[in-house]
């Protein structure tokens, strides 16, 4: 596949909080901002604004593979607003904020819902809201060697307060429980583009591994 663009981190704040301002349900720019800060904590290393902005890019590039693409945006936005590297309930404490931060409406609890999914991206057949949004997240997998590498370190850093030998084990397992599936990408075009690159990725990388 080719290289995957995405915008520059903080390169255009008003473009990124107009697109989200313009969500129906999404409850207005001041949520979109609030969203935004979230992304921009500076502990974070790999799960930043530059994720969120490849991962608003992918959905873009998918086009009409969701039966609702604003629940399927929304749930982007939200799905990594909450994040600390040493804690195990991230995804739940997402949905969690987007229950809280969104109008009351059938279009939230499937927003809610989608959050919570990312914590397996495994959606079920026929769900092509958490096919779409799980494959854009997954993309970043398939990215040039150069890219995945610089996804790679980006995790390593995240996790920094794990020592080597940890991280390596770690690491590792979620490496393989990932090629042990017998698929990575759900949507037509996310298993025609991503699914051969990205198996070669996780290859690369796990042989690397101690």
């Amino acid at each position: 596949m080719g290289t995957m663009a995405t915008s520059e981190p903080g390169s255009d704040e008003s473009a990124l909080t107009k697109r989200y301002a313009m969500l129906p349900d999404g409850g207005g720019a001041a949520v979109g901002a609030a969203l935004l800060a979230r992304w921009r904590e500076p502990h974070r290393r790999y799960h930043t604004e530059r994720h969120l902005r490849f991962l608003l890019d992918r959905l873009d590039e998918l086009g009409g593979s969701a039966a609702d693409p604003v629940a399927v945006e929304l749930a982007g936005w939200f799905h990594d607003a909450v994040y600390d590297p040493r804690g195990a309930d991230n995804e739940e404490r997402s949905a969690e904020l987007a229950a809280a931060a969104l109008p009351d409406s059938a279009r939230r609890d499937e927003v809610v819902r989608l959050v919570r999914l990312t914590a397996s991206h495994r959606p079920a057949a026929g769900d092509t809201n958490g096919a779409t949004l799980c494959d854009a997240d997954l993309a970043v997998l398939a990215g040039t060697p150069a890219a995945y590498a610089a996804y790679a370190a980006a995790v390593r850093d995240e996790y920094r307060h794990v020592d080597d030998a940890a991280f390596a084990a770690g690491r590792a397992g979620v490496l393989r429980r990932l090629l042990a599936g017998p698929r990575l990408f759900h949507t037509a075009y996310g298993a025609d583009h991503w699914e051969q690159p990205a198996r070669t990725n996780l290859a690369a990388e796990l042989a690397l591994l101690p």
